[in-house]
């Protein structure tokens, strides 16, 4: 059974750092590219980060592109997201996901159920 789970959110600092881990298991972790998503309450989701399988290729959309950065520990199961220069409108759910292939080229077929970062004073 495939499992995701996010952890590491909470609040911080406009300005401040959160680091999100996403341990997974039931599957051959290396061997597929990974996403962190965010989603704010009544708002659709949206894709923020992906990294191949092996780990050559990163990809961000605007929003964190500069300041958060992506990386993945295949040893360990683990896709991090290191968020620096929060701003409050990064609070939202952060949820990580697993693509169907090595690249994040293809689908994504499984969940975690989010960590929750709130940016604020």
């Amino acid at each position: 059974q495939v499992q995701l789970v996010e952890s590491g959110g909470g609040l911080a600092q406009p300005g401040g750092s959160l680091r999100l881990s996403c341990v997974a298991s039931g599957f051959t972790f290396g061997n597929y590219a990974k996403t962190w998503a965010r989603q704010a309450p009544g708002k659709g989701l949206e894709w923020v980060s992906g990294i191949s399988s092996d780990v050559r290729d990163t990809y961000y959309t605007g929003a964190a592109k500069g300041r958060f950065t992506i990386s993945r520990d295949n040893a360990k199961n683990t896709v991090y997201l290191e968020m620096n220069s929060l701003k409050p409108e990064d609070t939202k759910l952060y949820y990580c996901a697993k693509h169907l292939t090595k690249s994040i080229a293809g689908g994504m077929d499984s969940w975690g159920e989010g960590t929750l970062v709130t940016s604020s004073s």
